[in-house]
Parts: C-alpha cells; sequence; structure tokens
C-alpha cells in the first residue's frame, strides 16, 4: 500500500485553477500588445466619450425629462409620469402639428429631390463654366438659414417684392405668403427645398460620373432616346444615391427649425408650427420642458420608425452595382 501511495503522482501545487489561465493569458497580451491598446484607446476613446456626452447622454436626460414637469426655473423636475405624453396625445393642436409637419416633410423630400435631380442632368454636361454653376447652386445649402429666410422675405413681400413685379405683368395678384394660413407653411416648403436642391444636386453628379459608361454605349446601340436611357438605364443605378437622399432630406425636414424662425414664427395662429417649432414653443415659449421632452421622443420614434421602413424597402428595391 505504502509503494502504491508513494508511486502516485501528487497534485502540484501550481496547477492551474479554471480561473488562472484567462488572468495569465490576459497578463501576457498586455505585455506584448500593451503599447497598441495604449493607443487604440487614446484615438477612440475621446471620440467616444464626445459621443457618450453629447450623443446618447442628451436622449437619456429627455427621455427622463418626458416623465416630468419642469418650468425650467424650479431647481428640479417634478416626476409626472405619464402625464405629458396623455397631454400631447389628446390635444388637437398637436394633432394639427403632426399634420402639417407630414406635409412639410413629404413636400420637401420631393421638391428637393425631384428638383436636384434634374439640375443633376444639366450640371452632369460639358458646359462652359460648369465648376462655378455647380458652386453656385450649391451655395444655398451652406448658407446661413436666417439670411436665406431674409432674403425670401424680401422677395415674397406683397407689396415690392420679386414675385410681385414677376405676377403683376400677367394679371395675377401676389398672395399674402408669409401672413396667410393657407399660403404660410408651402411659403416654408419652397424656400426649404430650394435650399436642398443644390445638396441633391451634387451628390447626384457625383453618382452619374460613377456609372459605368458601356451600359449607356449599349442602351444607344439597341436605340434608346434620351428618356429612355434616363429611366431604364440611369435612375435604378442612381438608386443608392436616392435612398441615401430621401433618409437624409427626411431627418433634414423633421429638424428644420431657423427659417421658420425668421419667416414665421409658426404663424399665423399654427398654421406653419411644424413639430421641430413646436418643441421649441414648449420648451422656450411655454416654459414646459417636461412637454416638450414628449414631443421631441414623439419625434425620435417617428423618426426611427420611417429610417427603419425605408431601409426595409430599400433591400428589396436599391441596385448596387
Amino acid at each position: 500500500m505504502t509503494g502504491v501511495l508513494t508511486g502516485r503522482a501528487r497534485p502540484s501545487s501550481r496547477s492551474t485553477s479554471p480561473g488562472r489561465t484567462p488572468r495569465r493569458r490576459l497578463r501576457r497580451a498586455l505585455r506584448r500588445h500593451g503599447k497598441e491598446y495604449l493607443l487604440f484607446a487614446a484615438l477612440v476613446g475621446p471620440n467616444l466619450a464626445l459621443i457618450l456626452v453629447f450623443s446618447y447622454w442628451p436622449v437619456i436626460y429627455n427621455l427622463y425629462l418626458s416623465f416630468t414637469s419642469w418650468d425650467m426655473i424650479s431647481p428640479t423636475p417634478t416626476w409626472v409620469g405619464l402625464d405629458e405624453y396623455r397631454q400631447l396625445f389628446t390635444s388637437a393642436d398637436f394633432g394639427h402639428v403632426l399634420l402639417n409637419t407630414l406635409k412639410f416633410v413629404v413636400l420637401i423630400v420631393v421638391g428637393a429631390i425631384v428638383g436636384g435631380l434634374a439640375t443633376s442632368l444639366v450640371l452632369n454636361q460639358r458646359l462652359r463654366g460648369r465648376g462655378l454653376v455647380r458652386t453656385i447652386s450649391f451655395a444655398p445649402h451652406i448658407i446661413s438659414g436666417a439670411a436665406i429666410a431674409a432674403l425670401w422675405l424680401f422677395m415674397l413681400d406683397p407689396s415690392f417684392g420679386l414675385l410681385r413685379a414677376l405676377l403683376d405683368p400677367l394679371g395675377i395678384s401676389s398672395p399674402q405668403w408669409t401672413t396667410s394660413s393657407h399660403y404660410s407653411l408651402y411659403a416654408l416648403v419652397m424656400v426649404y427645398a430650394w435650399k436642398g436642391i443644390g445638396f441633391c444636386a451634387i451628390i447626384y453628379v457625383a453618382g452619374m460620373q460613377n456609372l459605368p459608361a458601356d451600359l449607356f454605349e449599349a442602351a444607344t446601340l439597341d436605340g434608346a432616346n434620351g428618356w429612355q436611357r434616363f429611366r431604364h438605364v440611369t435612375f435604378p443605378l442612381l438608386s443608392p444615391v436616392t435612398y441615401f437622399l430621401v433618409v437624409t432630406s427626411i431627418i433634414g425636414a423633421f429638424q428644420a427649425y431657423d427659417v421658420t424662425a425668421v419667416m414665421t414664427g409658426g404663424g399665423p395662429g399654427q398654421s406653419s408650427t411644424t413639430l421641430s417649432w413646436f418643441i421649441y414653443q414648449q420648451a422656450f415659449q411655454a416654459s414646459n420642458a417636461g412637454l416638450a421632452a414628449a414631443a421631441a421622443m414623439v419625434m425620435l420614434v417617428i423618426l426611427l420608425t420611417i429610417t427603419i421602413l425605408i431601409a426595409r424597402y430599400g433591400e428589396r428595391r436599391v441596385t448596387y452595382q
């Protein structure tokens, strides 16, 4: 018995416990790649911190505020649960604002993309001074919204505006664009769509210049005219560009604020009040931060829903080369 016992292998005091191997591997990895990890943390860390602070934290805090009532003067918000959401969805004014926003977004997106596509067909031609023309067409997109609003206020003035000077010889009276409840929303649509045409045109031109020329040559040899080449070759191949522009234009239209602030202020009444302007009114004019935060969360949900639906549609319809 003694021989048998002494012949057995004794368990080593250095036997590896289940948790020790991962720790050793981690220590070895840190010794070998410690500098790379530090460099990675130094490069990614600040960007990640900025994203967390300026993107995710505001959304989380806004979600918290949407369940509170706060006049932005009291030291702390008061928790009210779903009261602010209940007030939103039982208000006739909010329903009118949502309808305004729907019309506003659809008209701007259609106007900017159709206008941008038409403009890009011209800008893609070999014209003298093509670079200057492209710069001029893109300029409205980078000019301050307040400056553009002031320019259009002058042009739409019913007494001495440029539009009146164009309509008078035709015997058409110029409407009260910014002070009429029938026209104020459409005046904003006209300005925002015009502002977005240049951006859409430049993106479309960039897409057109990357299209394979052999497809157009084949279509021409098959007897296709200009319209047929555009319909069956150019436009289908530009579907990724159109998809991108639809998504970005929808997001931009929902966030549109600056031109509205200068031209109509959401009026007269609430005829030109969109969701973004409603949020501003509730937060900074009515001092109701809770209701404004609830409206902002509704906007976020609407945008996420639209983006997901467009993404699913794009999986089937967008043509990638």
